[in-house]
């Protein structure tokens, strides 16, 4: 029965030549903080752009083609649709990754700012009831005086 299961298991796909160098160019442009990555889901359109490097790669899931474009040169190719998969698959775990870092440091910014907010009110409070119990005991003092 295991043995059964080894033939639904999917094969790790090799890559030609074009694949693994475009492959490899869509890695480094996904590790450089200064790319951007748009996304439009519903057209299954993937955008990736660096102002830096001048370097744009658009991604159409639905038709299996990518298209990198340089100051110079712009080429659209169709590929396997594995091969656009495992790119897509690369493209989307990068978006999420910067929107949990986005995600944490405006936590992060919440907690800290509820954290001053809570020590700013214990303070006052500390405040207004030393002020009360200052106010309290100058009425004592002035009703024994009269």
């Amino acid at each position: 029965m295991f043995f059964t299961f080894k033939f639904f298991r999917r094969k790790q796909r090799v890559y030609t030549k074009i694949e693994s160098h475009i492959y490899g160019i869509i890695i480094e442009l996904l590790k450089v903080g200064s790319t951007d990555i748009n996304v439009d889901e519903l057209g299954g359109k993937y955008y990736l752009s660096n102002e830096e490097q001048h370097f744009k790669v658009t991604i159409l899931s639905n038709d299996n083609v990518i298209r990198l474009t340089n100051t110079h040169d712009s080429v659209a190719e169709k590929y396997d649709k594995i091969f656009v998969e495992d790119v897509l698959r690369a493209v989307k775990e990068e978006k999420h990754r910067r929107m949990e870092v986005v995600y944490d440091s405006i936590t992060n910014s919440i907690e800290k700012m509820a954290e001053r907010l809570h020590n700013r009110l214990i303070e006052s409070n500390e405040q207004d009831k030393s002020v009360r119990r200052l106010e309290t005991k100058e009425v004592k003092n002035s009703k024994k005086v009269n």
